[in-house]
C-alpha cells in the first residue's frame, strides 16, 4: 500500500504543472484602464515562455512605486491585448518586465511598433531580453543580439561587479561604484553595440565563473537603441526579488523610465 501511495504521489507530481512554464496564451480583449492615465508608466509582465514568479510580485511593486516618486500613474497588466492604439496613448513609457515569450498578436505587436515609431518609451528587463521572443522587428529594436544562456547548478546565482561604460549617459546618473551585485548572469551571441546598440554597462567576466560556452570578453548587460524615435532601455539584470531593491538597481530603473518617458 505504501508503495502505491508513493507511486500516486510521484505521478501527481509528475502531472502537476510548471509554474516556470505557463501555458502560452493570446488575448483578445483588452483591460479597462484606470480613469485619469495620462503620459502613464504601463508594467506588462505577460509570460508566453519562462515565468520568473521569483520576482515578478515584487517588481511590479516596486516598479509602481518608481512610476509614483516620478508623479506618473501606472497600470499593472498581464494582458497583451493591452497593446492597441486607444489603450497606448495614455502611456509614455512600456515597461517589459520580463515579458516572455511571442505574447502579442499580430495586430497587438503593430500597435506597439506605432507607440515606439511616434515616441514611446520602451523598458526592457531581464527575460525580455531572452530567446524566446522571435519576432524580427521585436529582436531588431529590443534585443539586438540573441540570449545564449546563462550559469546553471552551484554557478546559476554569482556575485560579480558590474563595470559602467557610459557614466555621464542619463540612465547611469547617481550609480554608486564599485558595484557587485547577485544574479543569473546572461549571456549574448554577441556584442549589442555591432547592432547600433549603445552599451551603457557590462559584468566583469574575471569577477565569477562564467563557463567556456558563454565567456564573451566584452561582456554587455545594459544597453539603449538610439535608432528609433522612442527611447529604448534594456537591462539583463534581474532574476530575483532582491535585485529590485539594491539601491544602484533602483536608481538606474528610475533613471531608465525617466529617460524612457522624455519624449
Amino acid at each position: 500500500m505504501r508503495l502505491i501511495a508513493m507511486l500516486g504521489a510521484l505521478a501527481l507530481a509528475q502531472a502537476a504543472p510548471d509554474p516556470h512554464l505557463p501555458t502560452p496564451t493570446l488575448d483578445t480583449s483588452p483591460p479597462t484602464l484606470p480613469a485619469g492615465i495620462e503620459r502613464g508608466v504601463l508594467i506588462v509582465s505577460k509570460t508566453n515562455g519562462w515565468r520568473h514568479f521569483e520576482h515578478i510580485p515584487h517588481s511590479n511593486e516596486v516598479l509602481a512605486d518608481i512610476a509614483r516618486g516620478l508623479g506618473r500613474k501606472s497600470f499593472q497588466t498581464e494582458n497583451g491585448a493591452v497593446f492597441n492604439d486607444d489603450a497606448l496613448k495614455h502611456f509614455s513609457v512600456v515597461v517589459l518586465n520580463s515579458a516572455s515569450g511571442e505574447f502579442l498578436t499580430p495586430e497587438q505587436q503593430a500597435a506597439f511598433q506605432r507607440f515606439v515609431a511616434r515616441g514611446g518609451g520602451v523598458v526592457a528587463l531581464h527575460a525580455a531580453g531572452d530567446n524566446s521572443h522571435k519576432s524580427p522587428w521585436y529582436v531588431d529594436t529590443i534585443i539586438g543580439t540573441e540570449f545564449i544562456g546563462h550559469p546553471n547548478g552551484a554557478d546559476h546565482i554569482q556575485r560579480a561587479t558590474i563595470l559602467v561604460d557610459q557614466p555621464r549617459h542619463p540612465v547611469m546618473a547617481g550609480v554608486k561604484l564599485p558595484w557587485t551585485s547577485s544574479d543569473e548572469w546572461y549571456s549574448f551571441s554577441g556584442d549589442p553595440s555591432q547592432h547600433g546598440m549603445t552599451v551603457l554597462a557590462r559584468v566583469d567576466e574575471a569577477s565569477y565563473r562564467t563557463g567556456d560556452k558563454l565567456r564573451m570578453g566584452k561582456h554587455p548587460i545594459m544597453w539603449v537603441n538610439p535608432r528609433p524615435k522612442g527611447h529604448v532601455f534594456y537591462s539583463a539584470l534581474g532574476h530575483d526579488a532582491a535585485n529590485y531593491d539594491d539601491p544602484n538597481y533602483r536608481r538606474v530603473l528610475t533613471n531608465a523610465i525617466r529617460w524612457a518617458a522624455a519624449k
